[in-house]
């Protein structure tokens, strides 16, 4: 395998990095898949998932049957819907749904809620609300997303928060309320502690907000109180945007950990309290409007099916996906315990390494040794400027013989991943691009 270490995300190079390139398609081997015809049960219809029940189709040359269980109709982009927040781009442009998918591939698509696994000889039964009969299948792939933790008041129940950390009906209405902000008012979003699903979206959200207020409620402003010690992604385009681009309309205060929150009289008004963390101090905040994002964990399938540990997430085996706690159940996407961020176009990545590994243990073979992974991730800092985020994850063996993914930036070979060097507005109509490029990859 080759590492496809790029200097820029040109379309070339983003095309690439869609492609079979985290798992070198070019190099599979012959799956001697054999009859009966085995049959996988996909989890969830989300990026990781889609792409999976795509994937296990096409390299298999439609050998084995693949049936995605999802109780959605819609698939609604998390990627993207800070600008719907903004009013910028329409609800719309998240939408996409699997008929694609069920006509080019011949996935078949169940519509409900999974209940239960259950072991039933050498492979699986998949319970299903409202369906009958279970499912029967020799392998199960568990995408569910994430799930957020309660956020707490100072009486230590559970208080409903305006989060829209997952695309759908909280999205429009955060932009309604943002709308209805007074002149002079404040926003006060908080950020949970890593993991969470798309390290820059939260920064990406302070930055898109604030410029809304910049140009419609140049009085107002937005206090980001981040339970991280520093900015978590492209921190010198983030700290470059927050202080020459923002100035009073953003304040970024970071180590500040949510402690618990009052709710005001207005919709998702109030005060948030928070430990400034290493110090046993308390500060408290008073917003118009509250956009507190919770920690998470796996999504609640994950967490019923016994996948996870005490993290909240699921650990699998790095090289197939293949949960350490169930095996013959994989976990993908934003649920899985590994070194790679939770994003879409990682879930993408991680999915494609899942299905080559699954063909290859399907055919008696053994999932390929060091995989690699490709991430690109454009992040919008205004309503015409953006920047990107780009790594190779490579699966390696540690100093401690552990394996994990490591980032190598797109330049050398040294650890981490490669920011944009500034925000533009070319990255911007790229950033256009890129999505649509992952989302038509992903779902037809």
């Amino acid at each position: 395998m080759t590492s496809p270490f790029e200097f820029s995300l040109s379309r070339r190079h983003l095309l690439a990095s869609l492609g079979a390139g985290a798992v070198c398609a070019t190099t599979f081997p012959a799956f001697g898949l054999t009859a009966p015809v085995q049959k996988i049960v996909v989890i969830g219809g989300g990026m990781a998932g889609a792409t999976v029940a795509k994937y296990l189709r096409l390299w298999s040359n439609k050998a084995v049957e693949v049936t995605i269980v999802e109780p959605s109709t819609t698939y609604v982009s998390n990627i993207m819907s800070n600008l719907v927040v903004t009013g910028q781009y329409e609800p719309a442009l998240l939408n996409y749904n699997w008929s694609n998918l069920i006509k080019n591939h011949g996935i078949k698509l169940v519509k409900g809620s999974v209940s239960q696994v259950t072991a039933n000889g050498s492979g699986w039964s998949v319970s299903v609300t409202g369906v009958a009969a279970p499912l029967l299948c020799d392998r199960v792939v568990v995408a569910p997303g994430i799930s957020f933790d309660p956020v707490l008041d100072n009486i230590a129940q559970p208080v409903a928060v305006l989060h829209a950390w997952q695309a759908g009906p909280q999205t429009t209405q955060l932009r309604d309320l943002l709308a209805a902000l007074p002149p002079t008012g404040t926003l006060v979003m908080t950020i949970p502690p890593a993991p969470y699903r798309c390290p820059p979206g939260p920064y990406e959200r302070a930055c898109v907000i604030a410029d809304y207020l910049k140009r419609n409620k140049p009085g107002a402003r937005i206090v980001v109180l981040d339970a991280n010690p520093d900015v978590m992604a492209e921190p010198a385009n983030f700290k470059n945007a927050f202080s020459t681009l923002y100035g009073a309309n953003l304040v970024y205060l970071p180590g500040r950990k949510v402690k618990y929150v009052t709710s005001g009289i207005s919709p998702y008004s109030g005060k948030v309290t928070v430990d400034i963390v290493g110090t046993g101090f308390v500060e408290e905040y008073s917003g118009d409007l509250l956009n507190i994002i919770p920690t998470q964990r796996a999504g609640a399938i994950a967490q019923i099916l016994g996948l996870c540990d005490s993290t909240g997430f699921a650990p699998v085996n790095g090289v197939s996906f293949e949960s350490t706690l169930r095996p013959g159940i994989h976990v993908i996407g934003d649920a899985a315990k590994t070194s790679l961020p939770k994003a879409g176009h990682v879930g993408n990545q991680g999915a494609k390494i899942c299905a080559d590994a699954m063909l290859r243990i399907l055919s008696n073979q053994a999932p390929y040794a060091t995989p690699t992974a490709n991430s690109a991730c454009y992040s919008p800092l205004s309503s015409t400027v953006a920047s990107w985020l780009t790594a190779v994850y490579q699966y390696e063996q540690q100093p401690d013989s552990s394996w994990k993914y490591v980032a190598r930036d797109q330049i050398s070979t040294t650890t981490g991943p490669t920011e944009a060097a500034s925000a533009s507005t070319g990255n911007f109509t790229k950033m256009n691009t890129w999505y649509k490029t992952l989302m038509t990859e992903t779902y037809s």
